[in-house]
């Protein structure tokens, strides 16, 4: 077991029925034939942050739950990848729960993301299913794959498009997240990648400009018209379920949750298909862009 709190002997005794019941992946297969667990949708997003010396946009890939296992058909991570490599990002940023149940199934995800080389690198956090794991074996196999991963940390980014930095926050209802740390350096352009909204109100009084998370899955199954029947516990408040937030009461910081790839305890989707962000940061002194 990790580092992860809240991690109950109900869902303990449920994760090893579900390791049984769904061993080797006939149930992630199945849905996937019957398309229950997709097609992913890509989301293409736009900001504007301040004014930095940038010769073109800033491009930054980001996707979150993967949850590699018996319950996600590989092949999303395969399509994950492929929209990658055809944005090109200069960045990628990971937003936890690689896994579900069991920490060896992280080399699904990873062998399909060595693929995937941006010349800003790949950054990450984790997120509640991997606390409650391996988390220190999860570590070792994304560092083993080129992924820094941020733990209450932040990253500068280096040359053309320095003045930026990602600051990642220790997952929000089950780790030990520490948003002090968070750099308050003046003209920065402040990046911040967390597993979960719950972490919103730890940023309150930091300046911040776009704050990346998952963990909801938008509910996972949903409604007609995306409105989610269950959220997972640290899912923060309903409203924040997924989709692209302006935070005012924040320091003017814009929220975008993701629906995130994989699958928990059920190996479908309904009316809440796995996504990926491809974003597209413009500096505010050469371009007037709205938001998409």
């Amino acid at each position: 077991m990790g580092r992860g709190l809240h991690y109950s002997t109900w869902r303990r005794y449920l994760e090893s029925a579900e390791a049984t019941l769904y061993r080797d992946g006939w149930a992630a297969r199945l849905a996937y034939s019957l398309g229950l667990q997709g097609p992913l949708q890509i989301d293409r997003a736009e900001f504007v942050v301040p004014a930095r010396p940038w010769k073109e946009p800033l491009r930054v890939a980001f996707a979150s739950d993967l949850h590699a296992g018996p319950l996600t058909d590989a092949r999303l991570f395969h399509a994950v990848v492929a929209a990658f490599m055809d944005f090109s990002p200069h960045l990628v940023l990971l937003g936890g729960d690689y896994v579900s149940l069991h920490s060896r199934h992280i080399s699904a995800f990873l062998q399909a993301l060595r693929t995937v080389r941006p010349p800003l690198g790949i950054l990450a956090v984790l997120g509640n299913h991997d606390l409650w794991l391996d988390d220190q074996a999860i570590v070792g196999a994304l560092e083993s794959a080129g992924v820094t991963v941020l733990i209450n940390k932040h990253h500068h980014l280096p040359s053309p498009f320095h003045g930026v930095s990602v600051f990642g926050l220790d997952e929000p209802g089950t780790g030990s997240p520490n948003a002090s740390l968070l750099p308050g350096e003046s003209g920065m352009v402040q990046l911040v990648l967390m597993h979960s909204p719950l972490g919103v109100p730890l940023l309150q009084g930091k300046k911040w400009h776009i704050a990346f998370c998952g963990h909801t899955h938008g509910g996972q199954i949903a409604l007609p018209g995306g409105v989610p029947v269950v959220l997972p516990r640290g899912s923060g408040l309903r409203r924040h379920a997924r989709g692209r937030f302006r935070l005012t009461a924040h320091c003017g910081g814009e929220l975008l949750v993701s629906r995130g790839v994989g699958m928990s305890d059920l190996p479908i989707r309904m009316f809440s298909p796995p996504e990926v962000h491809l974003c597209t940061l413009h500096s505010s002194s050469s371009h007037n862009v709205g938001r998409a």
